[in-house]
């Protein structure tokens, strides 16, 4: 599972011209999933989401979560985020989870958000989603739920 999360004034996700989520100032979290996946994936990537601290305190450090500064979330499904360039120039999306398990995973995902840390706004999974933000800084960052393997030579 991977996340992008991004620090935002405002965001809002808009499906067939209405908007279904909306937000001020909190975190974006674009969500992919890929096949494998566990709900250990998503307690490990919603607890680290909603726990960084990258919002400013009184002495101008990242050093406050989005609960700390009371907050909103909004979470966009985006399966591109398993989106593979190095060959050719078409992504390639094997490693992105089949839509069934990845909207299950999804769901979990806000439901456990949702009990974690109070209102989530949210997309329509796999709905043509337009995403409307001002990214706060920029503050953009991408964690993945498992470790990357180091190669050995």
């Amino acid at each position: 599972m991977r996340i992008v999360i991004q620090r935002v004034s405002h965001a809002s996700v808009t499906v067939d011209n209405e908007i279904v989520g909306k937000i001020g100032e909190g975190i974006l979290i674009l969500l992919g999933v890929a096949d494998g996946d566990t709900e250990e994936d998503i307690k490990y990537l919603a607890d680290k989401a909603l726990g960084l601290r990258i919002f400013r305190d009184a002495n101008d450090k990242m050093n406050l979560s989005v609960a700390d500064i009371g907050g909103e979330v909004l979470v966009v499904s985006q399966f591109t985020l398993y989106g593979d360039c190095k060959k050719g120039k078409r992504p390639s999306f094997d490693k992105a989870g089949k839509p069934d398990f990845a909207e299950e995973m999804y769901e979990k995902f806000l439901d456990y958000v949702k009990k974690t840390f109070g209102k989530v706004e949210h997309g329509i999974f796999g709905a043509d989603m337009k995403v409307d933000l001002l990214n706060n800084g920029p503050v953009t960052l991408i964690i993945d739920s498992k470790p990357k393997k180091i190669p050995t030579e």
